[in-house]
Order: C-alpha cells, then sequence, then structure tokens
C-alpha cells in the first residue's frame, strides 16, 4: 500500500462525515450522472436567446426560447410537472411533459433525469415553447432541458404553510452577510438595492460627465496616508523595503491633479480606516471626490443640491426617499447652519472663541467624554457629533468650521479664526464634506505642524505632513472648491436600509466560528452543561455516566478546546462552560 495516500483518504473521510444528509444525497446523484454519462459542469456554450422578464413582457403564444437558471420550485405530478426556473430578471413556470421531452420509447431523460437526479438550486438550460396556462400563468413547454450545473448544498427556501404564513426564511444578518451568493438566491429585494446603488453611481457619473469633469484613478497604497483625520491601516512593501498605508482619503491625490492643470477631476475612491465597526461604519468603504477649479464653497453647495436632486429622482423617480419613520425632501434649496450656531442653539454653549480647557469643562458639563489629547478641533467635533448632528433630519449644511477642525481649508474670508466648509447632515448623519481649499502653501505647512503637535500629544487620527503635496502647492493651485460624498451612507438614504452591511455586497465581519467537533462522549459532558452552564464537577461526572477512563479523556479533551474551565471553590470543583 502506498502511505504516502494515507492522509488524504482520512481527509476525504473526515470530510465525508461533516456531510449532512441532503449533501451527500446530491453527491450521490452526481455520481449518478455522471455514470449515465451526463457532465454535470459542462464546458460549451449555452445558447440562450431570451430572459424570464423578456419572456412576460414579449410574449408571442408558441414562440421558441432558450432560457437558463436556477431550478427554484419542483412540483411532480406523475408524467407532468410543473417547476419554477429563476434567472437573473426573475422567474418563470416550466412544465415538464414526459412525451414532450421524451417522445420515442425512451423515457429516461424525464423519470430518471428530471424526477430523481435534479434538486432545487441545480443551474439547468431549457429549449420548449411558451404557453399560457388554463389559470393565465405564462409558461415555457418543455421540450429539452440541459443540466448545466449541480448544485451540492441544499438552499436555504422560505416555506409557506396553507395560511399563508411563511417560515425558515433566509434573513439572519449573520448569515446573510457572509453567505451574500445565497441571500442574492433566496431574498430578491436584496438584488433591488445593488442595482439601484449602479443607478446611484451612474447618475452622479453622468452629471459630471455632463460638466465635462474628469474620472480619474489615484493610489490606494500611500507613502503618507493624508487627506482626513482618521487611522489608517499599515502595510510593508518588500521590494522597497518601505511601509506603506492604505489610503484613508483621495484628496491629495486629487489637488495634485489641479495644480497640474485640470479644471475638475472625480474619483470613486476605496478608502480604508482601522476603526470601529458598526451599523454606519465599515473599515472598507466608498467615497466620491470631486475637485473644481475657480469655485468656493457656496459653489458648491449649490452644485450639490442638484446633484442630490437628480441622484433622488434617478433612484426613486421622487426627490421624496422614506428612510425608516422620516420622509426626506432632496429638492433645493437646503438649509444652512454655521457649526458653532448650531452648537449654542442646541446645548445652550456659545463657545465661540472658547480654548482647550473651557471647551474641556463644557464638554464635560454636557456628559461627553474628553480628555487631554483632544484639542479645540475635536472638542468641538465631539458637542456637534454628539448633542447636535442627530437633529438635522433633512438636507442641512453645516457651515463654516472652526479651523482647527479643518487643517486642509482655506481660512474664512470674513472671519479668521473659521473656515471655508460644510458638512451635509442628512437624517442625522453626515453625507458629504466640502471644502473651499487651502492654497496657501505657507498656511498649509503651519497647519499640518500644528497636527504634528496633536499626534504628539497622543491623537492617533492627527494628519501627517505631505511634504510633496506642499511641494505641489508651491507650484501653485487655484482657487479650488473640493467636496467628498459618501457613497454607502447616500446608497443607504436611497434604499431605506438603516445598516451599512445592506448596501455592501461583501461587508467585512468577524472571523467565523468553527463548529465544533466532539466525540460521542464530550457531547454527553456538553449537553449536560449547555443546560445547566455550571455545575460541581462530581455531579457532572454522576449525570454523564462514562467509564473513569472516558471520562478523563474527554474532560482534558473539552479543556484543550477551550469549552470547559473547571475551577477551585473552598468546597468544591465546579466545571461551567466557557462563554
Amino acid at each position: 500500500m502506498n502511505w504516502s495516500i494515507v492522509p488524504i483518504f482520512a481527509a476525504l473521510i473526515s470530510r465525508k462525515m461533516q456531510l449532512t444528509e441532503q449533501e451527500v444525497i446530491r453527491r450521490d446523484k452526481l455520481t449518478k450522472l455522471r455514470e449515465l454519462g451526463i457532465d454535470p459542469y459542462p464546458a460549451a456554450l449555452y445558447p440562450v436567446d431570451t430572459t424570464s422578464k423578456s419572456i412576460k413582457t414579449d410574449y408571442e403564444e408558441g414562440k421558441k426560447v432558450i432560457v437558463a437558471g436556477r431550478l427554484m420550485r419542483k412540483k411532480i405530478q406523475g408524467k407532468a410537472s410543473f417547476a419554477a426556473l429563476q434567472d437573473s430578471e426573475g422567474r418563470v413556470q416550466l412544465y415538464f411533459n414526459r412525451d414532450e421531452i421524451c417522445p420515442e420509447d425512451d423515457h429516461s431523460k424525464y423519470n430518471d433525469i428530471f424526477k430523481k437526479l435534479t434538486d432545487l438550486g441545480d443551474i439547468i438550460g431549457v429549449e420548449g415553447e411558451l404557453f399560457t396556462t388554463q389559470v393565465g400563468e405564462k409558461t415555457v413547454l418543455v421540450k429539452d432541458f440541459t443540466i448545466l450545473c449541480k448544485s451540492l448544498r441544499p438552499l436555504p427556501l422560505p416555506k409557506v404553510d396553507p395560511d399563508g404564513k411563511v417560515h425558515d426564511e433566509f434573513n439572519d444578518p449573520e448569515l446573510r452577510y457572509r453567505q451574500r451568493y445565497v441571500d442574492l438566491i433566496v431574498n430578491p429585494s436584496v438584488k433591488q438595492t445593488f442595482i439601484k446603488r449602479t443607478k446611484i453611481t451612474n447618475s452622479i457619473r453622468q452629471f459630471f460627465n455632463d460638466r465635462e469633469y474628469l474620472e480619474v484613478e489615484t493610489p490606494i497604497l500611500q507613502p503618507i496616508p493624508g487627506g482626513a483625520s482618521a487611522r489608517p491601516f499599515l502595510t510593508h512593501h518588500n521590494a522597497l523595503n518601505i511601509p506603506l498605508y492604505l489610503r484613508i482619503a483621495n484628496e491629495l491625490y486629487l489637488k495634485r491633479l489641479i495644480v497640474g492643470g485640470f479644471d475638475g477631476v472625480y474619483e470613486f475612491s476605496k478608502d480604508f480606516r482601522n476603526e470601529g465597526m458598526d451599523r454606519t461604519h465599515n473599515p472598507e468603504f466608498t467615497v466620491m471626490e470631486l475637485y473644481v477649479a475657480y469655485k468656493d464653497y457656496n459653489w458648491m453647495m449649490d452644485m450639490t443640491e442638484q446633484l442630490l436632486e437628480k441622484v433622488a429622482i434617478d433612484a426613486n423617480d421622487t426627490s421624496k426617499v422614506t428612510v425608516g419613520k422620516n420622509e426626506i425632501e432632496f429638492k433645493a434649496p437646503y438649509p444652512r447652519v454655521p457649526i458653532l450656531e448650531a452648537i449654542k442653539e442646541h446645548t445652550g454653549y456659545d463657545v465661540a472663541g472658547m480654548d482647550e480647557v473651557e471647551l474641556r469643562e463644557v464638554g464635560k458639563k454636557l456628559g461627553l467624554e474628553v480628555d487631554e489629547t483632544m484639542g479645540v478641533g475635536k472638542l468641538i467635533d465631539e458637542i456637534f457629533g454628539e448633542k447636535c448632528e442627530h437633529l438635522y433630519i433633512q438636507p442641512t449644511f453645516i457651515t463654516d468650521y472652526p479651523k482647527e477642525m479643518s487643517p486642509l481649508t482655506k481660512q474664512h474670508r470674513d472671519n479668521p479664526a473659521l473656515t471655508e466648509r460644510f458638512e451635509l447632515m442628512v437624517n442625522g448623519k453626515e453625507l458629504a464634506n466640502c471644502y473651499s481649499e487651502l492654497n496657501d502653501a505657507i498656511d498649509q505647512r503651519e497647519r499640518f505642524e500644528e497636527q504634528l503637535k496633536l499626534s504628539a500629544k497622543g491623537d492617533d487620527e492627527a494628519m501627517f505632513i505631505d511634504q510633496d503635496f506642499i511641494r505641489a502647492l508651491e507650484y501653485g493651485m487655484p482657487p479650488t472648491a473640493g467636496i467628498g460624498i459618501g457613497i454607502d451612507r447616500l446608497v443607504m438614504l436611497m434604499t431605506n436600509n438603516s445598516s451599512i452591511q445592506e448596501v455592501l455586497f461583501f461587508p467585512q465581519m468577524r472571523p467565523e466560528k468553527k463548529a465544533l467537533e466532539l466525540s460521542d462522549n464530550e457531547k454527553i459532558i456538553f449537553e449536560i452543561l449547555k443546560k445547566k452552564r455550571e455545575m460541581p464537577l462530581a455531579v457532572l461526572k454522576a449525570e454523564a455516566d462514562l467509564s473513569n477512563k472516558a471520562w478523563d479523556k474527554s474532560i482534558k479533551a473539552l479543556g484543550k478546546m477551550g469549552v470547559l474551565k473547571v475551577t477551585k471553590t473552598e468546597t468544591d470543583l465546579i466545571a461551567a462552560l466557557k462563554e
């Protein structure tokens, strides 16, 4: 015997033991198909000439069609059966008749292959003719069918009982986000969210392209993580032997292009921030940034109103969008509220001109968590974010931020303590951020140096100094307005989703917990403890009723796996499941 292949056989046997009953049955069917000379995964092109949608919209009685998709329902009725085929555009009913599929004496294609060897989830191709059933259902009369892909796992299909109640829906968020491919198959509404996402980005592109702004691409791997205040992801380039960062923003590169002579550039940018995850934050996210020369933030407010009104109409056929309990109107114009006035209105504190110490005291009085590392900018940001932001449901421009909050923004023309910046708030969250861009190279260097001081105090989100960007400004950048719009949040608004995970195909997830592989004796102990969580070790041993040898082996194994812990009290040993 070739002993080198024993581990391979062991792995195969182990995998076989882990299969569910349905998975074993499907693999057996796969083997039988191959024994019949049928390739369950054919390589040849399948000549699809129609879709489920066009069958219904361009219906012609008796029209010959070739359609392909996933088998989603199968109702066997002797020598005639009905089924449902799902493709990229919906579902269509199929009618399988033994005598149509098998006009000769050999009925095996219907009796054996279709009835016995196909399963829900299989991808098949169908040739047939259109007809309408007695109840008015547009249907394909199947003349021939081909198995294009044998499915080895059963789909988690919902079931409807006689009372119309739906059971076994695939609606657990953890599973849906991990297995988006399954989610898209069994929950048709999910697909519509992502179709609408593409409509939204296409609408933005059309708006900018009509104005002859140029779509560009800038580096994702950057030597300096500039353009925003955020904690970056760090990696290493082996060939150059240098650290590199995943970009937190593309702003500084786009402004280099304005220096280079482009009047308008934009990019749909994948950005990365090494921060927390929640319902509105994912470490990888999409931002659209636009920079236009010879404009300011007032012009950008007008442009943003026009853009978002167009996007809402393109996505939903109306400028009004329902988000949870709120109806949001994206029709221009939007209110414009200075940030210091917003804080004064909603907290009663006039923080204009306050220094760090005074702002920290205000923060404490408002019940906020503040510390010594927070400068003026962060403190004002914290006060506004916690006490004001959530109150702005309808689109509202919050304007004129203090200079300390905006190290890349031009000083306000009327007040040197402020900058020409706005953030657009919608449904209580920031959707867009805009500056009249700072183009004074000397002022920019001083602002970066102030950020370095914050970094020295312990602020791990303070900006780095980008010497090359300062050099670019020294060559001269025209007056410029720039804006960043969070695409994921925009899609959430336009599709009435409260979680960012719903609008990302594959959101970042915590590592998947592996199922415990326990022996029969280990399972006995585990099941007893699962009911009571903890109990005296002697009582657990008595209830498990195992031999001393089996008991010792199982307890040690559960301890090594991190499933069970034993602690000593004054009177006893206590066994408990680890959380």
